[in-house]
């Protein structure tokens, strides 16, 4: 069972993000506005992460070293994200949340092939092999079926 924990997590972080879509695609149909909603999922989330930091660090008597990283790390990966949960507001009403989330995951694994393939920012070099590769097309087919079937 032990081994089947991290996969599982897996499954409920992308049921986590489907559902997100979803309810911040209806907060943007409240507001009236795509990057309204946006901007508040990432205020909310802001606020509930800050708290959790908080605590964190207060019961691992840890402090942050939020001068060590780059400046561009924490814009780059801010953008990346306010990019994707805008896209996801965006896509939903018009595709679906099926049709949304099979591109999306299409989409991160094609460009996490890319990654591990040349071992961005530190991470293990993986090949890019057949089954990969075959993995990757059976996925996007998949969307493409979910998507105008």
């Amino acid at each position: 069972m032990a081994g089947l924990f991290w996969p599982l997590l897996g499954i409920l972080a992308g049921a986590f993000v489907a559902t997100q879509a979803a309810i911040n695609a209806e907060l943007a149909r409240g507001l009236g506005l795509s990057v309204a909603a946006a901007a508040a999922s990432f205020l909310s989330g802001a606020v509930i992460l800050a708290i959790v930091t908080a605590a964190v660090t207060q019961a691992q008597g840890v402090s942050i070293g939020w001068r060590v990283p780059p400046l561009w790390l924490f814009i780059v990966g801010g953008a990346l994200g306010a990019a994707f949960v805008t896209s996801g507001i965006i896509l939903i009403p018009r595709m679906g949340a099926a049709a949304t989330m099979a591109f999306i995951v299409a989409g991160q694994l094609m460009a996490g092939m890319l990654l591990d393939r040349i071992g961005f920012m530190g991470m293990a070099v993986r090949e890019i092999t057949l089954g990969r590769v075959s993995g990757a097309v059976m996925l996007l087919v998949g969307a493409l079926l979910i998507r105008f079937y």
